[in-house]
């Protein structure tokens, strides 16, 4: 049979495309640098300035500009990605033993300090979940229970699970699990609701001091991380129970939040899943967008399915047709439909999740040329306007010309989870070490 020429060029090109992302030296140079800086400044960085050596856990106040600050409390979501931060350095071996005058860089004994704190200060050992904040030393200030914080618990004991071996984490993760299917699980309808008081009674609706979302409705932002935690929890478990919530919380996502066509995604719904469309409802953002991307590809693969690359390179390719800084590089926040972003701050964690996904791109048979040049930018871009020197680590918030906007290295809602994890991923993808 003889092939035409023009589809053997087709095929050529688009093997050569496909190759590029693995060819070690299109990204190994730089995934090399990310894991020595991993190793060498970033992991450090958390390590040295979260520690609490007074009450345990930890504590994440500090800027690039003014430097260290005192918090004021310990919430749950960033002691929990803490805890899997460090849980995931060691699984990497990232550590650095004891040597003459340095101190070892003990990550599973810094993830081991802040379950102890979780088991000690958050945990509720009447009513089962976790508190969404304590004070300093560990009291208990804001008791109520919040799907998002209490996904982050599972997926955090999970990882330490990984990392040190220990049943106990397991079991408190399934443990959790149930208790969010008990109490948030929403048996007509589908999903899970979101807001609840110590006792697990759901807040009203609209209740103002709802803290994460809106509450009364299902969010997209909490049933993204709770796939994504049962993702985790499924792969170590390999429960039946779980499979069935994964399978859930995967079709809700692809089906209402995230859909095929992204420019309906959409950021809540009622109970019932007819769509709330106030300002603050509706629109999407770009970063959760090609966050759930890469996600559900991972979700799917822990079900063992095919990976849904059509739903996944539409997000992306819809992240960069309207979202992306074609003249610098960089992932702008929010915009609505197919309009251009009109929110165009440049801030972490969204960087971190398009790098993430970016990568994730690579892993499929034929990656569009514009995903690989769109990871090359946004290397750039982040190593030249995002990134402290000093440590490696990334700055919350600067404007789409990277002008410093939000100087914040480490507070409740920054820890190290997005960019440590996007940076690991890279690293484990191209690096040669």
């Amino acid at each position: 049979m003889i092939i035409p020429i023009d589809r053997c060029i087709r095929v050529l090109l688009l093997t050569a495309w496909s190759l590029i992302c693995l060819q070690a030296g299109e990204f190994s140079a730089d995934a090399d640098r990310y894991r020595e800086a991993l190793r060498n400044r970033i992991l450090p960085y958390w390590l040295d300035s979260t520690r609490d050596a007074e009450f345990g856990g930890y504590r994440l106040c500090d800027d690039a500009v003014s430097g260290p600050c005192t918090p004021t409390e310990k919430q749950l979501v960033t002691q929990a990605r803490m805890v899997w931060g460090f849980s995931l350095a060691h699984r990497k071996n990232l550590g650095i033993p004891a040597s003459g005058t340095n101190a070892a860089r003990d990550y599973l004994a810094a993830a081991t300090r802040g379950v102890r704190f979780l088991r000690e200060h958050f945990h509720d050992a009447s009513n089962g979940g976790y508190f969404f904040t304590t004070d300093l030393s560990g009291k208990p200030q804001n008791q109520r229970k919040f799907l998002y914080g209490q996904s982050f618990v599972i997926y955090a004991l999970v990882e330490y699970h990984r990392a040190s071996g220990e049943a106990q984490a397991l079991t408190e993760a399934v443990s959790l699990y149930h208790e969010l299917q008990r109490h948030a699980h929403d048996s007509v309808h589908g999903g899970w609701m979101e807001h609840f008081e110590a006792d697990w009674t759901p807040l009203p609706e609209r209740e103002p001091n709802a803290i994460v979302e809106i509450a009364g409705f299902k969010s997209a932002n909490s049933h993204l991380h709770l796939m994504e935690a049962l993702t985790e929890l499924y792969l170590e478990t390999k429960d039946p129970k779980v499979r069935v919530s994964l399978e859930e919380a995967l079709r809700l996502n692809q089906t209402y939040f995230y859909p095929l066509d992204p420019s309906r995604s959409t950021f809540h719904f009622r109970p019932d899943w007819t769509p709330v469309m106030e300002p603050g409802s509706t629109g999407l953002s770009y970063g959760h967008n090609v966050e759930f991307a890469w996600l559900m590809v991972r979700a799917e693969r822990a079900l063992g399915r095919k990976p849904s690359w059509n739903q996944f390179g539409a997000h992306i390719d819809h992240a960069l047709a309207h979202g992306w800084d074609v003249q610098r590089g960089g992932l702008y926040n929010r915009g609505m439909a197919n309009e251009p972003a009109h929110d165009t701050a440049k801030v972490w964690w969204v960087q971190a999740e398009m790098m993430a996904a970016l990568t994730e791109a690579c892993r499929q048979q034929e990656v569009p040329p514009a995903q690989v040049r769109a990871l090359h930018q946004l290397i750039q871009f982040v190593d030249r306007y995002q990134t402290e020197p000093k440590n490696g680590i990334w700055v919350d918030t600067v404007t789409a010309d990277g002008k410093p906007r939000d100087s914040r290295k480490a507070h409740n809602w920054k820890a190290n989870y997005h960019d440590v994890r996007a940076l690991m991923m890279f690293a484990d993808e191209f690096g040669t070490k």
